[in-house]
């Protein structure tokens, strides 16, 4: 594998992937644990392991996360912050604003069943060229502001692009509710005959 694309297990130097937890990671790491210059990086509370995976994701041209295993977890965004491109591997995952920002600029997507395949990973990453990680690292700095939190709220931010996605999703959920209440009146209607009516026991 070239160094320019090599896959980070826990620590070192060069261009990584940084691979961090999960419920298939026992599998990868029979599958990569014999691969060069491949590292796990373990981003434990214990001693300075969360600096040391922070560590890993800034020296990493690539960042492996793994969705379904921890739904709180924040390692997609510690990557986009880190400028880490992101391999997910998840097969509906759900991402914030995905409605007006296109994830497939600057994270890659892989199956799970496909992760799981003997060099698949390893094959996928030594397929990405240079120009091209390039290009998702240029964007990965573009939108890394839209995943920030900041005091006060600036313009852009992650606070402004919750309440937006949360404008955006108002109309939808409006329109559901209307719908709902189509015949509502006659639902009504149709119960007060039914209580009204002397119906022999054990009708229904």
């Amino acid at each position: 594998m070239s160094p320019e694309n090599s896959i980070v297990m826990e620590e070192g130097k060069g261009s990584k992937l940084t691979l961090d937890g999960g419920f298939i990671r026992q599998e990868l790491f029979y599958l990569l644990k014999d691969e060069k210059d491949v590292h796990f990086a373990f981003g434990n509370t214990q001693g300075n392991g969360i600096n040391k995976a922070s560590q890993g994701m800034h020296s990493s041209k690539f960042c492996l996360n793994i969705a379904g295993d921890t739904p709180s977890s924040n390692r997609l965004f510690d990557a986009i912050a880190s400028h880490c491109v992101p391999v997910i591997i998840s097969d509906e995952i759900e991402l914030p604003y995905e409605d007006v920002l296109d994830y497939s600029q600057f994270c890659i997507f892989v199956r799970t069943s496909d992760a799981l395949k003997d060099k698949f990973l390893v094959k996928l990453i030594r397929s990405i060229k240079k120009d091209e990680w390039t290009r998702m690292w240029r964007r990965l700095k573009e939108v890394e502001n839209f995943f920030e939190f900041q005091y006060p709220s600036k313009e852009g931010d992650a606070v402004q692009m919750i309440w937006q996605a949360i404008t955006r999703k108002v109309p939808a959920i409006r329109m559901k509710l209307h719908k709902s209440r189509r015949f509502s009146r006659t639902s009504v209607g149709r119960e007060r005959v039914l209580n009204s009516m002397q119906l022999p026991k054990n009708f229904w």
